[in-house]
């Protein structure tokens, strides 16, 4: 009787540490501000160009906190209180939320807030890597369903979605101007600044696009080896071709057999260069570069920030300029 009131007594010990923990995770950044056009945004990418456009005439609440990865980020119960006061709901969609149908499903019955799927209108990568996290998204074709074309990642088992949109430069001008116009809908007293502020950043994006352009177009190689398949955007729009260690979600563990297989074409490629991203394990990038005998070198997805490009400063602008002189150096 002793030992089982001590394993019960240690098992609600275990229970409450859990949920202590829980409690205590990353939260997002910011509250709902009375008075302001509040917008709510799934993760950065997304987040800066709300604030690039929207200035001080909104106030953006960024879910996903500084230093996570969203593949597999799951949102908190004060995520859904805020966002069910705040007029604008901004997530990429292209199957990278899988959580975002039931998320909307749990607003509160009086929220009047418009939920935006930003990557509409790109042109949409399919492939048959599956991940495992619902990257196809069976669920968000509910919230568009005047645009089946866009949604035909939820239409076949065998094909999925590659989310990663906004890598490609050319893919976020579109992003950019979704926002733009979400904004315009949802607050149209302020749409001369929206305007304005979405111009300047569109001038930008399309000079970082023509840089891309102009720079990887001279190169004499253009096979790139990455940890994670997140730059297919990146790769169709700039004549790159990907080779990826992992699936589409950067925690998919590959076969033993596709690492020898990349080792070899890395070999007889004369790859240089093996690509890791900061925010998720490096430990396969740098196996393979090992087994290859070459280097490793970082290339960012841009899904989020960590804690000390925050504190420098960084931003979509100056971490794609990284990704590009990374991408000239290897591809020489």
């Amino acid at each position: 009787m002793v030992a089982m009131k001590s394993r019960i007594s240690l098992l609600i010990l275990a229970l409450v540490l859990v949920f202590t923990l829980t409690a205590c995770g990353p939260k997002s950044s910011g509250n709902i501000v009375e008075g302001k056009v509040n917008v709510v945004t799934t993760f950065y990418p997304i987040y800066e160009f709300t604030r690039e456009i929207g200035g001080d005439d909104i106030n953006a609440i960024n879910l996903l906190p500084v230093g996570v990865e969203p593949h597999d980020w799951t949102p908190r119960s004060q995520d859904i209180v805020n966002t069910s006061k705040a007029q604008l709901f901004l997530y990429n969609g292209a199957g990278l939320e899988g959580w975002v149908p039931n998320f909307l499903k749990g607003l509160d019955s009086s929220s009047k807030v418009e939920a935006v799927e930003v990557s509409k209108g790109v042109d949409l990568i399919m492939t048959d890597e599956d991940d495992g996290h619902d990257h196809g998204g069976s669920g968000e074709e509910n919230h568009h369903e005047d645009d089946a074309d866009h949604n035909s990642h939820s239409s076949g088992d065998s094909l999925h979605t590659d989310p990663h949109t906004w890598v490609s430069p050319k893919s976020a001008i579109i992003m950019a101007r979704n926002i733009n116009e979400s904004l315009q809908s949802v607050d149209p007293e302020h749409k001369d600044g929206y305007e304005e502020r979405y111009n300047k950043l569109a001038e930008r994006l399309q000079a970082l696009d023509s840089k891309f352009e102009q720079e990887l177009t001279k190169l004499p190689n253009h096979k790139i080896v990455v940890s994670h398949q997140a730059f297919a955007y990146l790769a169709r729009d700039y004549k790159l071709e990907q080779h990826a260690i992992m699936g589409l979600s950067p925690d998919a563990e590959p076969r033993g057999q596709d690492l020898v297989n990349l080792a070899k074409m890395v070999k007889e490629e004369k790859i240089q260069y093996i690509f890791f991203e900061e925010l998720v394990s490096d430990k396969l990038a740098k196996t393979l570069a090992a087994e290859a005998g070459v280097s490793t070198m970082v290339l960012n997805p841009v899904e989020g920030l960590t804690t000390e490009q925050e504190k420098n400063g960084d931003n979509y602008f100056t971490l794609m300029e990284k990704n590009l002189q990374n991408l000239i150096m290897a591809l020489q």
